[in-house]
């Protein structure tokens, strides 16, 4: 890692589900050193509990309530990449008390020494508006269906193209339309499509990026 992001360093990269983010947010924090936080399984963390307080439907009150009660190890807990558990997040993260209550947990972590990658929909825009570098990941619908399609099957869960790419449009149009940080690049944000990109060209392309900051504040510019 350069001298030059030794110290606070922090990337942020939005963007849907499936396209590619967290494998690039992983890939950067290990090239360059820095910490990484899935945001979006703070969210998945609180829909979970909300389901199981709510007996399989999410109610405000439980979301809320286990947002402000989560804990470290609750982003452990089996199941968070499940299809509901991922729609019960979305619920969840419309609800601006659920995102005040994790707000202080994110800032602090990308707060680190040594430099931080956070990933997940609004960390550009809300969490991290003064990051050193933003990067807004997406894909087309299809390309990001095939990808959670053969995530989930790869894991044992049974799924359809078909019924994949309707719940990814689902939870694109509420996380956009919420009123509560809505998904949406950062107006400095580089748009980063990786419908045709291996995940190779993709990291490449992204830590271009952070080599070039680090190099400009290396000079002082």
């Amino acid at each position: 890692m350069s001298a030059a992001c030794a110290g606070r360093f922090v990337v942020a990269l939005d963007g849907p589900a499936a396209a590619g983010k967290g494998t690039i947010a992983r890939a950067l924090a290990a090239r360059f050193g820095f910490a990484h936080l899935d945001t979006g399984l703070l969210y998945r963390a609180v829909g979970r509990k909300a389901l199981a307080a709510g007996g399989g439907a999410i109610r405000p009150e439980d979301a809320i309530r286990a947002a402000r009660a989560l804990r470290a190890e609750d982003l452990q807990a089996p199941g968070l990449r499940d299809p509901q558990v991922g729609q019960a997040a979305s619920q969840a993260a419309a609800l601006p008390e659920v995102r005040a209550a994790l707000l202080d947990f994110q800032r602090a972590f990308a707060a680190r020494p040594g430099g931080a990658v956070l990933d997940g929909r609004d960390i550009g825009t809300v969490i991290c508006p003064d990051a050193d570098v933003k990067l807004f990941v997406t894909a087309s619908d299809e390309v990001r269906a095939r990808r959670r399609c053969a995530e989930l099957r790869a894991g044992g869960a049974e799924a359809t193209f078909e019924q994949v790419l309707e719940d990814l449009r689902r939870r694109d149009a509420r996380d956009a339309a919420r009123e509560a940080a809505p998904m949406k690049p950062a107006p400095d944000a580089v748009l980063l499509d990786t419908t045709k990109l291996s995940i190779d060209a993709a990291v490449a392309q992204a830590a271009a990026l952070i080599e070039r900051k680090c190099a400009g504040r290396a000079g002082g510019g």
